[in-house]
């Protein structure tokens, strides 16, 4: 049977591709952590070629120890959809659907925005649905439900696909009728206070993105949400480009809504934070960005990135205790 969204030209019986690489097949997770035209659904890849599948010619002498191929057979390079999960981006959906116009597909799963997000993002694309949010993990698992095809790039609305990065997944999706990996893990920089952040725990902040969906599933962690792939998990080269924060601002009431799910994820974890976690932690994080991951050596952006991953990782052991704190005084009485 042939896959979905991966159109094949064999004339014999299909026999196993083989590149003389090795995967160990386990399933891999990402760490948690954290175009061309603009009207239309896209129907084809345009990048570097036109609308007709992509055919190329099979290699007539494999490695050592492979079955060879027939010379001459012709195979289509499989499909990719874009999913995008959306709530209130209408600052944000243009620009991202528009850095991917090159894919076969794209999917936006909207939970409810009171914005323009909806009808911008009906521009790009006839796929715009609605769906009441689940989480993050569960809601990129239904908008991934919904791709046609089964190479997947999942994105956020405050990121963009540079052309590079497009060419770069084309190049490596050609690579084989099979690709030898089921997911790839891309590099991903931050747009902070006028500066692209290639330092800090910010960089390179692999997201695993790009996946085979038939053995992919997402993570139910309440923040940081990571796909796992059951298979071999590559790397690129090209980066991912997040525009996070508009301001220190935007930055502030973020962490202060990431951490409140970060306390209940560990909680839900069975965990609690003594006074190492909010004494030592914090500091520690703050010489881990701006020293051994060198924010030292991207001035202000650098040293504020730093102090605000610190502040992130007090705020969040900080709620952890509070809590633990109220529990105790609820079940002793008021003192």
């Amino acid at each position: 049977m042939v896959a979905q969204g991966l159109t094949r030209f064999r004339p014999e019986a299909p026999r196993p591709a083989c590149d003389g690489r090795q995967g160990d097949g386990a399933r891999q997770c990402a760490p948690r952590g954290g175009g061309v035209g603009h009207s239309g659904s896209p129907r084809s890849r345009r990048v570097g070629f036109g609308a007709r599948p992509r055919l190329k010619e099979d290699a007539a002498t494999p490695p050592d120890g492979c079955l060879a191929r027939k010379p001459g057979t012709l195979v289509a390079v499989p499909k990719v959809s874009v999913v995008v999960i959306t709530l209130n981006e209408a600052s944000h959906i243009d620009d991202a659907l528009t850095s991917v116009a090159w894919a076969d597909e794209i999917v936006v799963v909207d939970s409810g925005s009171t914005d323009d997000t909806v009808q911008l993002a009906q521009r790009h694309t006839d796929h715009v649905t609605s769906h009441a949010w689940p989480g993050y993990g569960a809601q990129k698992d239904h908008a991934t439900s919904l791709a046609s095809h089964d190479w997947v790039l999942s994105l956020d609305a405050d990121e963009r696909v540079t052309p590079e990065l497009a060419a770069e997944i084309t190049a490596r999706l050609d690579e084989d009728q099979d690709p030898p990996h089921r997911g790839y893990r891309i590099p991903r920089t931050t747009r902070y206070a006028g500066r692209w952040m290639r330092t800090t725990d910010w960089y390179p902040d692999y997201q695993l993105r790009l996946y085979d969906r038939r053995v992919a599933s997402w993570s139910t962690d309440l923040v940081h949400e990571s796909v796992c792939v059951d298979g071999p998990v590559g790397t690129l080269a090209r980066d991912i480009q997040h525009y996070a924060y508009s301001d220190l601002s935007s930055h502030v009431a973020t962490i202060n809504r990431y951490t409140t799910l970060a306390a209940d994820q560990l909680t839900r974890d069975g965990r609690t934070a003594g006074l190492v976690d909010v004494l030592v932690h914090p500091p520690a994080a703050f010489l881990r960005n701006y020293l051994l991951h060198r924010g030292c050596l991207q001035g202000s952006a650098g040293l504020l990135v730093s102090l605000m991953n610190s502040y992130y990782v007090f705020l969040k052991y900080a709620k952890l205790r509070e809590r633990a704190m109220v529990e105790r005084s609820a079940s002793h009485g008021d003192r």
